[in-house]
């Protein structure tokens, strides 16, 4: 953690005691910081979110309002939101939602949700335009070891969902969703190349087509 004492190292992995993290992250410079611990390391992304990052986050958010309102699945999607298993493991995935029965487990009014209290999201999502390595390596692991149902990652460069169902502390790569019954990563992929040369309403236009019966 020497190396945090004197400098913070930001987008790659660095050991720390989980006390140490909690006081890093404290820093008023860190406060719109992405910040994850995993395996008793720290990981501080303070990367600016350019407009491509930005543009697929914005389309996967609505593709999965979208499919769930008209397939009648309750949802509950959180933007950026913390998950905290003290002294253990700390994630901000850039999407994640509770899905079905658990769509109202999290109370309104709750800060960083305590997974020592409240069962991990059903799926996280993780959008990589610089971090494509980390999010298929490190931050699939820690994904697993919270034991979240599922765990995309939406590779911005090459237009693709990597997609896992994770169970048993493990995880294994999926076409379609187990979540979300019925959704295929194909259709997210082709919603995500349309939005390279169409508006985000034409996108939504042909989503609904796509998504009902």
């Amino acid at each position: 953690m020497s190396q945090l004492k004197t400098k913070i190292l930001t987008d790659t992995w660095v050991k720390a005691t989980w006390d140490e993290y909690l006081q890093t992250i404290e820093d008023p410079a860190l406060a719109k910081a992405k910040c994850y611990y995993h395996n008793g390391k720290v990981r501080i992304e303070m990367s600016p979110v350019g407009s491509d990052h930005a543009r697929d986050h914005a389309i996967i958010i609505i593709a999965m309002g979208l499919f769930a309102a008209l397939k009648g699945i309750p949802i509950n999607g959180k933007d950026n939101c913390t998950y905290r298993k003290t002294g253990y493991e700390d994630s901000q995935p850039d999407v994640s939602y509770y899905v079905s029965d658990n769509a109202n487990v999290i109370p309104w009014g709750t800060s960083i949700i305590d997974l020592d209290i409240y069962p991990a999201p059903d799926l996280v999502i993780e959008v990589a335009n610089t971090s494509l390595v980390d999010d298929k390596g490190e931050k699939r692991l820690l994904y697993e070891s919270l034991n979240v149902s599922e765990y995309w990652i939406v590779d911005v460069q090459n237009v693709q969902i990597i997609a896992f169902a994770v169970a048993d502390r493990g995880s294994r790569i999926i076409t379609e969703s187990q979540v979300f019954p019925g959704l295929e990563m194909s259709i997210l992929e082709e919603a995500l190349q349309r939005s390279r040369k169409t508006s985000q309403n034409e996108v939504v236009s042909w989503l609904l087509q796509q998504f009902q019966p």
